[in-house]
């Protein structure tokens, strides 16, 4: 196992990893969905072509605001950051523009984008956006498709290759991001691996044994009473209910809500599979720790930072004050489920360009050109990852198995989509899955058909 030393963090790697922070506990019913599960980080906005990079516009001034709910201004504190700086003050001049970088609280953030919006003057002229706030701006017809601000001769295949496609909306291009970071997996408890004699989780991946199977058995293994008081002092596992629920779905070929099609997985097969796979964790195995009252409650997303519990369902940004050291893996597949969709990405998000914005493609052409920068270390986001992963074996699993491998999630922006009740029927009252899949479908098509309204 060989150590790294961490650097950094580099805020342009760092922008799409926030969202489940800011807005993971907002309600029980937390998330985003979306129709394909397609690489966030492989396609250009642009096609490459022949054609040269469109020549600047002179833009007499204007200012370019770009907003998000932290700063996304290039704080200078590495090289790359200090690069971009430079090379947005020389765009700036290029097309004699000034960009300005608002930061909007989180909570006040698509309230300002709504009503600003609705008056055809959105209040920034390139915005991130999580998507399943996304979702329902495109349905009233308040974000551009790529298409509408791009031009075969955009620079976007740049040597870094610093901006690239974001994945689809129903089936459709409406973003664009930075190369993607990663992403969910099943991290573990290194230290309590060791002490309790667990096969390593990294090896059993290798050798393709990591299924829900394996997954029970380690889990089983680590549930211990280790003092012999008759109380358990270690367990399998921790984590929030219905993030389980969405990420085993997912990695089972599962999806709660397909909004290209309009339909709830609820009732889908691969779904239910999910279902019952986590409910025999909680009710039948007895594998899961659970530190407060209730039970499918958002508080047990951070139970494993107790350290007596191997494996937990975090994303990385929930990572930085860990004081035990920890690996990596993806969350293992189910029996109906693919490597290529390992973890449900409800935590996305992206930029987009409201409509509104006057002279879109002059905008955009001109933030694209802020990121034609030298590229550090062997991939885009190496230097983040090794801030937060002690191991190299971890970043590059992180890297080569896990990012771009999410199903983007929309479930959330569907109004009171009962995946809460649904899991706490299931989890807490023990009832049959299909049983509640049935009696909360009528709920999720309310749901759905209420957004297309």
């Amino acid at each position: 196992m060989r150590k790294i030393k961490g650097y950094s963090v580099l805020l342009l790697c760092f922008v799409f990893l926030l969202t489940a922070c800011s807005g993971g506990n907002n309600a029980a019913n937390n998330t985003k969905a979306n129709a394909t599960a397609e690489p966030a980080a492989t396609e250009a906005v642009a096609e490459a072509t022949a054609e040269p990079t469109a020549a600047p516009v002179d833009m007499g001034g204007r200012v370019i605001k770009v907003a998000a709910w932290w700063d996304l201004k290039p704080a200078g504190n590495s090289a790359s950051e200090k690069e971009r700086l430079a090379k947005i003050t020389e765009v700036e001049q290029k097309y004699n523009c000034k960009f300005e970088f608002v930061n909007v609280p989180f909570e006040e953030f698509m309230p300002k984008f709504t009503a600003t919006a609705l008056t055809g003057e959105p209040f920034a002229d390139i915005v991130i956006m999580e998507y399943n706030s996304a979702w329902p701006a495109i349905l009233k017809g308040q974000l551009m498709k790529v298409s509408e601000y791009t031009t075969a001769a955009s620079n976007i295949n740049n040597e870094a290759n610093l901006l690239v496609k974001a994945p689809k909306i129903a089936n459709e291009d409406y973003a664009f991001a930075e190369p993607g970071v990663g992403g969910a997996g099943i991290h573990y408890n290194r230290d309590l691996f060791k002490k309790l004699g667990l096969p390593d989780l990294q090896e059993l991946y290798a050798s393709g044994q990591w299924n829900w199977e394996k997954f029970v058995e380690v889990a089983k293994q680590a549930t211990k009473d280790t003092d012999n008081d008759g109380k358990i002092d270690t367990y399998g596992f921790s984590g929030w209910a219905i993030d389980m629920l969405r990420n085993f779905s997912a990695a089972n070929g599962g999806k709660l809500v397909d909004e290209a099609t309009s339909t709830q997985g609820l009732t889908d097969p691969k779904v239910i599979e999910a279902a019952e796979f986590i409910n025999r964790l909680y009710n039948v195995e007895n594998v899961v720790k659970v530190k407060g009252a209730d039970k499918v409650g958002y508080d047990e997303f951070n139970t494993f930072k107790d350290g007596d519990v191997a494996m937990f369902p975090a994303p990385i940004w929930n990572l930085g004050d860990l004081t035990f050291d920890f690996g990596v893996v993806p969350f293992p597949n189910g029996p109906s489920g693919s490597p290529e969709v390992t973890y449900a990405d409800n935590g996305k998000n992206a930029f987009f360009v409201p409509k509104g914005v006057k002279d879109p493609q002059a905008v955009y052409q001109a933030f694209e050109d802020t990121y034609d920068i030298t590229q550090t270390g062997d991939f885009p986001s190496q230097e983040w990852l090794e801030s937060i992963y002690a191991h190299e074996e971890d970043v590059a699993m992180m890297h080569e198995h896990i990012n771009n491998t999410g199903q983007i999630l929309l479930e959330t922006a569907y109004p009171e989509y009962p995946t809460s009740g649904y899991m706490k029927d299931i989890i807490v009252d023990n009832q049959s899955v299909t049983a509640t899949a049935e009696k909360y479908k009528p709920e999720a098509e309310a749901s759905i058909a209420k957004l297309g309204k």
